[in-house]
């Protein structure tokens, strides 16, 4: 269990920290958000190309990861506790980022007191 978690934390990070680098060098059809980090359309399409580079590890992680779905809606509680100590740890390694992050979150939560509409509509699209 703990490695699966390991293995996906270390892909989603190498795979986050490669797609800005591709999007600013002009990768084809790669868009830059203004914060210089890639748009989430980018970063599937580079997993995708991952994926046909190398099958056999994309079919295994995403057989962990379904099976870490099912996990998670077996035991959520769990999960949301795993999430939790990832998330503090995160912060206590990063903590001006972690600074950063909270405050966009609570800058967005302004925003969506001012206008749930607005909020609702970006969550459901249609």
């Amino acid at each position: 269990m703990k490695r699966l978690l390991i293995a996906a934390a270390a892909l989603l990070a190498l795979a986050t920290q490669a797609v800005p680098s591709f999007a600013a060098e002009g990768m084809p059809g790669a868009t830059v958000r203004p914060d210089g980090r890639a748009a989430p359309g980018d970063r599937k399409a580079r997993f995708e190309q991952w994926c046909q580079d190398n099958p056999e590890k994309c079919r295994e992680l995403k057989a962990k990861a379904e099976q870490r779905r099912e996990e998670c809606k077996a035991n959520p509680e769990k999960c949301r506790a795993e999430a939790k100590a990832r998330r503090e740890q995160w912060c206590k390694d990063n903590p001006e980022k972690c600074r950063d992050m909270k405050a966009k979150a609570e800058q967005r939560r302004e925003e969506c007191k001012a206008d749930p509409a607005k909020c609702r509509s970006a969550r459901q699209p249609g």
